[in-house]
């Protein structure tokens, strides 16, 4: 299982927030490219960055900073957050970014990430957001009226090398993994799964593994790992 230690940028700063409500940010690092150095300097392999204001916006608004982190780690960087357009996808591609996420326009515009999978194979990753069952974009400010299943549905065998899963209701909480959740979106489909929001202790992530069905591909490391509550060693450890 892969391990993706969580840059969430705001204002340019590292933060981490509340069920994704940006007025909940606590700033961990004002220098995104030395918390990228300190993921990587952990043994871990890829970073997971998150661009919050562009998010909400539907544009790059932490360009500088992402750019700054891409300088700053050789290991493989995975960013979402505002994301629209081909030509979004293809700058960042360019850039320097392994793996572009695709979120609010998986849900209202699929195609994009058709032609998206089919011009950049195995680099395109779809975010799924669920809130209360239902599909949440727009940064999380907007609820839609489809389930995850669905969402995920869409994008079979297109080329699509990820679903990122996130529970909006447990993120940034640290109140443990709903493993079973993630494990019923992993078994309805054949994309790798990559479970994020809750995450509490080495514990969720052994539990995570230790689940019969479909594996889990991954999991993102938020809060829990800023707060100490996991350190890089014994995470990598129990991933292994």
């Amino acid at each position: 299982m892969i391990l993706y230690p969580a840059i969430d940028l705001k204002d340019g700063s590292c933060v981490r927030v509340v069920h994704g409500d940006l007025a909940t940010a606590t700033v961990f690092n004002t220098s995104p490219a030395a918390q990228a150095r300190a993921w990587a300097d952990g043994g871990f392999h890829w970073i997971h960055v998150v661009d919050l204001n562009g998010a909400v916006s539907g544009q790059a608004v932490n360009q500088a900073a992402v750019e700054e982190i891409l300088n700053a780690v050789s290991v493989p960087v995975q960013l979402g957050g505002g994301i629209r357009t081909l030509a979004d996808i293809e700058g960042w591609i360019e850039a320097g970014v392994s793996r572009v996420i695709l979120g609010t326009v998986a849900v209202r515009d699929p195609k994009v990430v058709y032609e998206a999978a089919k011009a950049w194979p195995e680099q395109i990753a779809v975010s799924v957001d669920v809130r209360k069952g239902k599909v949440a974009v727009q940064g999380w400010t907007e609820d839609s009226d489809l389930d995850a299943i669905s969402v995920a549905k869409r994008f079979e065998d297109v080329g699509v090398s990820a679903l990122i899963i996130t529970d909006i209701d447990r993120d940034g909480t640290t109140m443990g993994f709903n493993v079973e959740a993630f494990g019923a979106i992993a078994d309805a489909v054949a994309i790798p799964v990559i479970a994020a929001g809750g995450l509490a202790t080495v514990d969720d992530i052994i539990r995570l593994k230790a689940r019969r069905g479909t594996e889990i591909a991954g999991a993102v490391l938020g809060r829990a790992l800023y707060n100490g509550d996991i350190v890089p060693d014994a995470a990598l450890k129990a991933a292994a």
